[in-house]
């Protein structure tokens, strides 16, 4: 039974903390504020590189808006 590479996706699995800001409608610098307190999930890539996986940037948000 062959096995389908499902990596093979037409957008990227993650973004950069200024993407992920400008989609929740906050500066650069607020992003990577977010980053230092916790409150924005982040991959570390290499010894400098953050990057926001967009599934739990998702999940993250439908939990904040169910709290709301």
């Amino acid at each position: 039974m062959e096995q389908k590479d499902n990596l093979n996706l037409p957008e990227p699995l993650c973004i950069s903390v200024p993407a992920a800001a400008r989609l929740l409608g906050v500066s650069r610098n607020t992003g990577y504020e977010m980053v230092r307190l916790g409150q924005l999930p982040v991959l570390k890539c290499g010894q400098r590189r953050l990057v926001v996986p967009k599934a739990a940037l998702k999940r993250m948000l439908e939990e904040a808006s169910g709290t709301l």
